[in-house]
């Protein structure tokens, strides 16, 4: 029985090690903290009263003692006004890429801010909006060759964008420019990398080319809006992608009750990707948030699962403004509409304990060849998510609970053996003794050694 189980979990492709390599990437992870980093999304327009740099500054020291390792800030150039959208307009919606937006502060409040959060100890990285920008951007009168042009010579709307106007990527010194003002940041504020908005809506080898020419600066992190799945060619450029399809497939799982095992299917598929790139693991961001609903309208009772799921697999955990407490509302993309904070951050210790295991145990590098992950077999396969992670001798076991109901069951798999410790308990388990549960609705495990 034992040799059959194990053969599944081979057929299944989990394993991290042994699946296909990409070909290597054009510049290797120049820094080991990407492997074991999160990233937390800021929302600046309405993380605060203030909505400003200085105004959220107060906010670092609580976000590092809940484990935060990078904070990626969205668009801080100055918006657009010509067709913006509501009264405040889309920070995707750019009217200058070598300048702040008044709205958050200064440069100097952005320097200033980066630096506290350096000493702080965490990672900067910045959105980057190359694809497009908005009607009134500088360029559209300083270059208007910059742009791609309809047959009539106007500006070339973006798809379902009516606020912005697509770049024209065959002009070369177009490509110079924005490079240029890639390098801006980087000299002038010392932010360590970007994530590039609908990074695979630009030609791959404008990617190619420009992250040597901005890395002559320093190394930095790119983190890439696109799905690996479906954009292979980018992996060779960013360090880490979205996860798109997991995130819909994982959705419409919960909500239309699809079976479990094409969430696993996928899993296989993305872990045949290989470790030269990682993945971005998430239940909300700002797009989705606002758009789609919180995290707790597309994922219900599934939701804690699905937060250890992200911290947990084969990658790097992504988290939004406000998910700490939790935020369980809407927020306005083009209006000031701040977050509802508390004192008490409910969810703050729940991730607390997930971000500082990714960051401690070598079981959860994400993108590191030396870690193997297996996709265990239970009694319960159609309602229960389990793996193991293992490096050397360090494990981290996960047991997640993807039903509506509670659920009782077994793990019967060699590669789940000795004792563990749980990490949000405390308690130890040897599973020499027996490896049997019994879940209610939402319930999770995670196990150390």
């Amino acid at each position: 029985m034992k040799k059959l189980i194990l053969l599944a979990v081979i057929g299944l492709g989990i394993v991290s090690c042994t699946t296909r390599k990409n070909t290597r990437k054009m510049t290797e992870l120049p820094k080991d903290w990407k492997h074991n980093t999160n990233i937390y999304e800021v929302n600046i327009r309405q993380y605060t009263q203030e909505g400003t740099f200085k105004a959220f500054a107060k906010e670092m020291p609580r976000l590092k003692s809940m484990g935060i390792k990078t904070l990626w800030f969205m668009p801080i150039t100055p918006i657009a006004q010509q067709n913006k959208k509501g009264s405040m307009g889309s920070p995707y919606a750019a009217s200058d890429y070598t300048s702040i937006n008044p709205e958050f502060g200064t440069l100097q409040d952005f320097k200033d801010m980066v630096n506290e959060a350096h000493r702080l100890g965490f990672k900067v990285i910045i959105d980057w909006v190359a694809n497009h920008t908005g009607w009134d951007h500088v360029w559209t009168k300083t270059h208007p060759e910059f742009y791609l042009k309809d047959p009539d010579g106007k500006f070339h709307i973006a798809s379902g964008m009516d606020d912005i106007i697509e770049l024209d990527y065959k002009n070369q010194e177009m490509r110079h420019a924005m490079i240029d003002a890639m390098k801006f940041w980087v000299q002038e504020t010392n932010i360590d990398g970007f994530r590039c908005d609908l990074a695979s809506w630009v030609e791959v080898d404008f990617w190619e080319q420009a992250r040597p020419e901005v890395e002559k600066v320093k190394p930095l992190f790119w983190l890439g809006e696109f799905d690996e799945l479906e954009s292979p060619e980018y992996g060779k450029v960013f360090d880490a992608s979205y996860s798109w399809k997991w995130m819909h497939k994982s959705a419409d799982y919960y909500k239309k009750n699809e079976p479990l095992q094409e969430l696993k299917d996928l899993l296989r598929q993305y872990s045949n990707i290989g470790d030269t790139s990682m993945r971005a693991w998430f239940t909300t961001n700002h797009d989705e948030n606002s758009w789609n609903g919180t995290e707790y309208e597309k994922y219900g009772v599934i939701t804690k699962p699905m937060a250890v799921f992200s911290a947990t697999w084969n990658g790097v955990p992504l988290l939004y403004s406000g998910q700490e407490l939790p935020n369980m509302k809407r927020l306005e993309f083009f209006e000031k509409d701040v977050i509802k904070w508390t004192n008490t951050y409910q969810v703050a210790d729940f991730y607390k304990t997930l971000l500082d295991l990714k960051a401690s145990n070598l079981a959860l590098r994400g993108g590191d060849s030396n870690v193997t992950t297996y996709l265990l077999n239970t009694t319960a396969n159609d309602k229960i998510l389990a793996y193991v992670r293992k490096n050397g001798n360090n494990e981290v076991l996960v047991v997640l609970n993807m039903s509506k109901e509670p659920v009782t069951f077994s793990i019967e798999d060699e590669h789940v053996s000795g004792t563990f410790r749980n990490v949000f308990d405390k308690t130890k388990r040897d599973f020499s003794n027996g490896k049997d549960f019994s879940f209610k609705v939402s319930d999770y495990a995670v196990f150390e050694k």
